[in-house]
């Protein structure tokens, strides 16, 4: 199906949708379990991780996909405990492969290695329940055509599925300064994170949305990316109050990779990386809308 044909398919489901509660669907991920970050001072890994399950809780989120790096768990025994935490809380685990490679940098056959190297802790974790969900580091899929399409093959043939993203914000920028602010009792400085992290969180929720309806004519079911950060953690009640408020409504990631746009391969290198419709936006030649994000002045935050 062609760009019109998809777009005028969707406008006809936009337009019968209309007046529908919850018409825009959401799922929750969070990457790079079991560390990610500079921890705070006086918190823990397990604090970080508590913290977002209780929230998840309070919240009745459906099931919430954290995708794991094993080799954490080799660098830190202790770290064992973030992962035995999601679990007991109930919440799934996906593969982000075992040290968060980037496959810009590795041959397929390297990273399948990579991929197949988290699957004993995957397993040991996870049991019978489906932990064949791949999530790319860096969201890079491959900076060739042929080295995206190898590594897609072999992990179809092995039953996975990718956790392709196409909502975010890169949450990751707040995480290191609010460490640094924390530590420096800055409190101008902390209330200039919590106003920048949900105003760019506002700002790429309507840009993504945008993208959507200029790719599909329609809010396809998206898949927002976050990371197991401290910030992150302070953040998600207000983060997912912000999304209710424009009338969100949550769903697990398996039914937000449900959406027929899941199954369109884009199939372009980028070596940048992206979301999905990100990708399928520089497919189609589209033009993205304007967009910014606080890169320096985080960085310079609180040195």
């Amino acid at each position: 199906m062609g760009l019109l044909e998809r777009m005028t398919c969707g406008l006809a489901a936009g337009l019968l949708g209309l007046g529908a509660a919850g018409a825009q669907q959401m799922a929750i991920t969070f990457d790079d379990l079991p560390a990610h970050g500079i921890k705070p001072p006086g918190m823990t890994r397990v604090d970080i991780a508590q913290s977002i399950l209780g929230t998840l809780e309070r919240e009745h989120m459906p099931p919430t996909y954290g995708f794991i790096n094993g080799k954490r768990v080799d660098e830190d025994a202790s770290s064992l405990a973030v992962l035995q935490a999601w679990r007991k809380a109930g919440q799934p685990l996906g593969n982000h492969t075992w040290a968060h490679i980037d496959l810009n940098d590795e041959t397929p056959q390297q990273f399948e290695a990579e991929v197949t190297r988290n699957e004993p802790l995957l397993k040991q974790l996870m049991g019978d329940q489906d932990w064949h969900w791949l999530r790319y580091p860096f969201l890079h899929e491959g900076d060739t055509v042929e080295k995206r399409e190898a590594v897609r093959d072999w992990l179809f043939a092995h039953g996975y599925k990718i956790a392709e993203v196409n909502m975010d914000f890169e949450d990751y920028l707040w995480n290191d300064p609010y460490a640094r602010c924390l530590a420096k009792h800055d409190d101008a400085s902390l209330q200039r994170l919590h106003d920048t992290y949900l105003a760019t969180a506002d700002e790429y929720y309507g840009v993504f949305r945008q993208l959507s309806q200029m790719v599909y004519g329609r809010d396809v079911k998206y898949v927002l990316l976050l990371h197991i950060g401290a910030f992150d953690a302070k953040m998600l009640p207000e983060l997912l109050a912000l999304y209710r408020s424009k009338g969100v409504s949550f769903v697990s990631l398996p039914e937000a990779e449900a959406d027929p746009a899941y199954k369109d391969d884009p199939a372009v290198a980028e070596p940048t990386g992206g979301a999905g419709l990100e990708l399928m936006m520089k497919k189609e030649r589209l033009k993205f809308p304007p967009n910014s994000k606080p890169y320096k002045e985080l960085d310079a935050m609180c040195r």
